[in-house]
């Protein structure tokens, strides 16, 4: 049963003002594109401000939920079930900008790929948390993680989708590592990624011409290099307290996908230092309360699964907003509970929803005596 304790109040607020900032910049974004291609002006308000309802209803049900539930074989595997199978269906879909990772269901977009993180992490939680002990030992630890997570990217790849892969090995290498995991089995993790890493970065021509243009944008302005050069430009005209809300210049054809990818260059422009440094803050906020959290989890699968959902939203908003600043190659990772679209929005509110679950039984001081502790105090 859970304690009667409350929520993280801190937690929940810097969440919230993230959504509420998602509805009104994913319409300043959006608005003059909506009107020029589709005489709907509002199109994209009305439907992030639909997913956004939905996920605040979704939440207090969320929250209630104990946890521990998620521990159990039959909710891992059938998420990681639910989760191939789409991933699979997927796969004979239609092209959509380049790539097939959405399928309809009575007419609504879903993207299984962000389904995927959540059972990724419930999946990884489960065997830290049995076999921590041992998790050096490769074939009785780390081969199970490696063999399920290995499978969830490359069907991720085949759609292809970089980001959303990048995204979850990131996930599950930081609870592997917070586990305890040998300094000397992470050298030669990444020594034998490189290889793999460069394969997977030549092997399409969009990805090479993306790394080129990272590297220097100003050689080719009006191709590769467009979006970083418009993303920066956006940037910097916002100075400290930007041209005003709904006044920015760059989204109007100049800034691709300024309702997705990069709204946070939007933010910048319209909003300037200032508004940009709050949204920064506020994903500041999650992270701290969401490292608590795992600190002073009353077990180990809560404090493996708080670590996983923290680092969810962590990584995707510094890839996103690292990007956006130029200081990471162009990649299509969308900044959580404020770029516009609906998947990615409902799982990170249901990831927060059961961090906050997670928070609810954490205890005010001490937690469990995990591995995560001593990695924390190397630090």
């Amino acid at each position: 049963m859970a304690r009667k304790l409350k929520s993280d109040k801190l937690l929940f607020t810097a969440m919230l003002l993230l959504v509420c900032a998602s509805v009104v910049m994913v319409y300043s974004a959006s608005a003059v594109i909506a009107m020029e291609r589709y005489q709907q002006p509002t199109l994209f308000l009305f439907k992030q401000g639909t997913w956004v309802l939905v996920g605040l209803a979704i939440m207090p049900i969320v929250m209630r939920i104990d946890y521990r539930h998620y521990r159990q074989p039959i909710v891992i595997w059938s998420a990681l079930g639910i989760v191939a199978l789409a991933l699979v269906a997927v796969l004979f879909g239609p092209r959509i900008n380049g790539a097939r990772r959405w399928f309809g269901v009575a007419g609504v977009g879903l993207q299984p790929s962000e389904l995927a993180k959540l059972a990724v992490i419930f999946f990884v939680a489960a065997v830290l948390e049995r076999r921590m002990e041992r998790i050096d030992e490769l074939t009785y630890s780390l081969l199970p993680i490696a063999i399920v997570v290995g499978g969830v990217v490359g069907l991720i790849l085949l759609q292809p989708d970089l980001g959303t892969a990048l995204s979850i090995l990131v996930i599950a290498s930081a609870m592997v590592f917070a586990a305890g995991i040998n300094y000397r089995y992470i050298a030669g993790l990444v020594l034998l990624s490189l290889p793999a890493a460069y394969i997977v970065l030549v092997s399409a021509d969009y990805r090479r011409r993306r790394l080129t243009a990272f590297l220097n944008p100003w050689e080719d302005p009006l191709g590769d290099g467009f979006q970083v050069i418009q993303s920066l430009i956006a940037v910097g005209t916002g100075g400290v307290f930007g041209r005003g809300l709904m006044a920015g210049v760059q989204k109007l054809f100049y800034l691709p996908y300024p309702e997705t990818d990069f709204i946070y260059a939007v933010i910048g422009e319209e909003l300037g230092l200032l508004g940009a440094s709050i949204v920064l803050a506020c994903f500041c906020v999650i992270t701290w309360r969401g490292l608590r959290t795992a600190m002073r989890a009353p077990d180990r699968f809560g404090a493996f699964l708080a670590l996983g959902l923290t680092a969810m939203v962590a990584f995707q908003a510094f890839f996103n907003m690292s990007v956006v600043l130029g200081l990471l190659p162009t990649k299509g990772i969308p900044l959580p509970f404020v770029s516009f679209g609906g998947s990615s929005l409902l799982i990170s509110m249901i990831g927060m929803g059961i961090l906050l679950n997670v928070s609810q039984h954490a205890s005010a001081t001490h937690g469990v005596t995990t591995a995560i502790e001593a990695r924390t105090a190397d630090a």
